[in-house]
């Protein structure tokens, strides 16, 4: 299974550039994802010295990440490309919702026309 994990909010409490504290549990969680074979992508907006200071906080936790902000190498060999969208089986990020939480929370209560699209309901 291939995990990409947001770091902002997910791995470190902090909002950026800041790093808070660790979410230990998740930590622990993607440690043990690792150990059982599944690949870990760090899937942030973070660059440079902000992004560095992310993997040296993870690395403090002993969580390490195979791939960061980029494809597994045997996904883009699979494609014959390496889209910008990160590939992953499931994607952890605090603004992130699945789509029937979308679909129940934000378009059943708007029954009705949307941009000339009636909703069902």
């Amino acid at each position: 299974m291939i995990i990409a994990c947001d770091f902002d909010g997910c791995i470190s409490n902090a909002k950026y550039p800041h790093v808070g504290n660790p979410n230990i549990q998740l930590i622990d969680q993607l440690i043990r994802c690792k150990k059982n074979g599944d690949r870990l992508i760090l899937w942030t907006m973070r660059e440079g010295q902000a992004l560095d200071l992310a993997i040296k906080f993870c690395k403090g936790f002993g969580l390490s990440f195979d791939v960061v902000n980029d494809n597994l190498p045997e996904m883009v060999e699979k494609w014959q490309e390496n889209p910008r969208k990160i590939y992953a089986d499931i994607y952890i990020d605090d603004r992130a919702i699945n789509i029937k939480e979308y679909m129940k929370k934000y378009c059943e209560k708007r029954k009705g026309n949307v941009r000339g699209i009636r909703v069902r309901g």
